[in-house]
């Protein structure tokens, strides 16, 4: 969900960070997350003086003062530019792609800058040196924010470092964003309660307790130590209502956020612009072409083809397994929807027996999955060497021959059966806009675990909203939902 800050904002600081409400202690929000900003500047700071003192220790045959010197003001220049992009501020910070952009945006810069400055000032700073300690920086300073999120959702389980949240709206906006909120528990928003605008009939879910209307929800955050304040657009909510209560808030030291009715689109898409004191919510259109698509279509191939050639003592020894388990093929083939609608066909290493088709219709029964989906927890088609691939998500693997031959990308949405697409409406076509994926959100969100809505959700979010950025992102985590196994059957 994208949320809209409604603090006033002084040169890139809260007012409630410059100025404390009534000159007292700053709110356990503003504490917290200036806890957490620091942790980040000193990950950066450590990130960039060891990759400075490897660089050093890999080229010190071509070390000269000015290098030294550079190794020196490295870590202070590297948070500076880092900062500069936006990295440190906390609406970026631990949730979604834009922080490793904002970090990835400052590196950039960091680099373009010394480049120019030792071109014009003829410096003798070692090539191999600024080879080696920027991406190492890059690196681990990318490594060092996602231990910090790491460990701020394993504080979130344990209920610290939340937002005690008030929701304000009518009735059903109420329990529609809580249970949103809810089901995000990495944000950390602990609804707590609700303020109902106008005179409406439907009353939340029990789960959610009204605490007031609109004009108690200043009274409600004093008396229930709350931090934040989501509003859920109504028709008696006005601007002018809202903008007194941004004002009735200020002395608590809560935060105001609002939920645009436009759902699952976020990041660089999304822009305020002031008209005349108004400030509009731009929502660019989502582009699928372009420079974009060329470095997708680039890197894609090229990645999967190393993939392939570095995992191939791997994929020998998986071939082998399964022609010694159980007769058959070792590959499974099968024919599925790309992009454009286009047919082709995907490859995985088989997982089940022979005639699984053909037993399907005896176990219809028995399905477990939402929607058109056939899944079962515990299918008896499935051989022992294939139980331990999906497990570990192996069977995947042969889909970089589809990656490298064009048909797939490294990240997308779920290559789906032409007869399933055939059952859903317009809004899932739209998945088709872009090619599907070896990985994608689905698999990083729940993958088997998932609703057949929620599954169609999250790739829609994705081809609204896909960058390089959040291709790495989803890689990475990819990673770490392969290791546990989260959702795979």
């Amino acid at each position: 969900m994208s949320i809209i800050s409604a603090e006033r904002q002084v040169d890139g600081l809260s007012h409630a960070d410059v100025m404390p409400a009534g000159g007292g202690s700053l709110p356990a929000l503003q504490r917290w997350e200036r806890r957490y900003v620091l942790a980040a500047a000193v990950s950066d700071i450590v990130a960039a003086s060891v990759a400075a003192l490897v660089a050093l220790a890999l080229g010190w045959g071509q070390t000269s003062t000015t290098t030294t010197a550079f190794a020196a003001v490295l870590p202070l220049a590297w948070i500076v530019t880092i900062g500069l992009a936006g990295g440190y501020q906390h609406r970026f910070l631990g949730i979604g792609s834009e922080e490793y952009n904002r970090v990835a945006l400052g590196a950039l810069g960091l680099i373009a800058l010394v480049a120019t400055v030792s071109w014009a000032a003829e410096l003798s700073l070692a090539r191999p040196f600024v080879a080696v300690a920027f991406p190492v920086a890059a690196f681990l300073t990318f490594a060092g924010r996602k231990a910090l999120r790491v460990g701020t959702r394993a504080l979130r389980r344990r209920g610290r470092m939340r937002h005690r949240t008030v929701v304000l709206g009518e009735g059903l906006g109420v329990s529609e964003l809580a249970a949103h909120l809810k089901a995000s528990s990495k944000h950390g928003y602990d609804v707590i309660g609700a303020c109902l605008t106008g005179a409406d009939s439907y009353r939340p879910d029990c789960s959610v307790p009204v605490m007031g209307d609109a004009d108690d929800v200043a009274d409600v955050v004093r008396e229930h130590d709350a931090d934040t304040v989501a509003v859920v657009p109504s028709p008696t909510l006005t601007s002018e209502k809202l903008r007194r209560l941004a004002w009735q808030l200020e002395p608590t030291g809560a935060n105001l956020v609002v939920a645009p009715s436009l759902m699952d689109v976020a990041g660089p898409r999304i822009a305020v612009r002031p008209v005349e004191g108004l400030p509009l919510l731009h929502v660019e259109q989502p582009r699928f072409s372009g420079v974009k698509r060329l470095v997708k279509e680039t890197y894609d191939p090229v990645v999967a083809g190393l993939g392939l050639l570095l995992l191939s003592p791997l994929l020998a020894a998986v071939a082998l397994a399964i022609k010694l388990d159980s007769p058959g093929p070792v590959l499974f083939r099968q024919s599925r929807v790309g992009r454009q609608g286009e047919r082709f066909t995907i490859f995985k290493f088989r997982t089940m027996v022979v005639d699984a088709e053909g037993q399907k219709a005896a176990l219809a029964h028995l399905n477990e999955g939402s929607g058109p989906l056939f899944k079962m927890k515990k299918d008896p088609r499935i051989t022992k060497v294939g139980a331990i691939l999906r497990k570990t998500s192996l069977d995947e693997l042969p889909q970089l021959i589809n990656v490298v031959t064009g048909s797939m990308s490294l990240v997308g949405p779920r290559p789906h059966l032409p007869e399933e697409i055939e059952l859903f409406g317009d809004d899932f076509r739209r998945r088709l806009l872009v090619k599907p994926g070896l990985t994608g959100l689905w698999q990083v969100s729940g993958r088997s675990d998932l609703s057949f809505e929620e599954s169609v959700r999250v790739d829609l979010r994705y081809v609204e909203n896909w960058s390089f950025a959040m291709d790495v992102l989803i890689l990475w985590r990819t990673l770490s939902v392969v290791v546990k196994g989260s959702g795979a059957y």
